[in-house]
């Protein structure tokens, strides 16, 4: 496993790779500690996205779905990256239309037709965004070493808010069980994050391999 420079964040449930086929160590809570004077507000991109967007291409292009306001797409537009925006409400985004690094796509991923057809893209990003349907067209979206960067809630963050419902709460393992049979899983965490409030979330960062499946 690439251990990466975590900085100050101590991710307590992480991966050991090189088990077969992995297993998680040190299973208490993830906990994400600020950085001294660094706000962690809700326009601040997720420390997770901060820590693995330096493994997708550099260069690339990254899908960022269900961009909501956008914070992710402006983050990793500072990045270098090009970034197709996509959600059902663009209007947070408005000030990135016609942006050079950016592609804005309303489209309602829940009720419409998948919106990017055959598209491949070095990236992707989602957080706070749960619609399973849609997981295995992540897969298929990866370009060949493309970079899956997820991160949202799960199960036990009933006991601090919402969303409580269970559908759209990870299970346990849940996102190791859908994408660890299809990607190389880089790193892994369920637990409690404390910042910018109390919630119970779910992360993976996974990899495609250079050669798609089958060839």
């Amino acid at each position: 496993m690439e251990s990466g420079n975590l900085g100050s964040i101590d991710f307590g449930a992480r991966l050991m790779l090189g088990a077969a086929p992995y297993q998680t160590v040190a299973s208490g809570q993830f906990r994400v500690r600020k950085h001294q004077g660094m706000s962690r507000a809700s326009n601040a991109p997720s420390a997770w996205v901060e820590l693995h967007a330096r493994r997708v291409r550099s260069a690339g292009t990254v899908l960022d779905l269900a961009c909501g306001a956008g914070r992710h797409t402006r983050y990793l537009r500072t990045q270098g990256f090009r970034v197709v925006a996509v959600d059902v409400d663009v209007s947070g985004i408005d000030d990135l239309i016609g942006d050079a690094l950016v592609e804005v796509i309303e489209a309602d991923l829940e009720m419409g037709p998948w919106p990017l057809g055959h598209r491949a893209f070095d990236g992707i990003v989602v957080t706070n965004y749960l619609h399973r349907p849609l997981l295995p067209k992540l897969v298929d979206a990866l370009a060949p070493e493309g970079v899956l960067i997820y991160e949202t809630f799960a199960v036990g963050n009933e006991k601090y808010g919402r969303p409580s419902n269970p559908n759209f709460l990870l299970e346990h393992g849940e996102l190791l069980e859908t994408f660890g049979g299809h990607l190389e899983v880089l790193d892994y965490g369920h637990g409690l994050d404390e910042d910018p409030g109390p919630a119970f979330r779910q992360r993976i960062c996974a990899k495609k391999s250079a050669a798609t499946e089958g060839a």
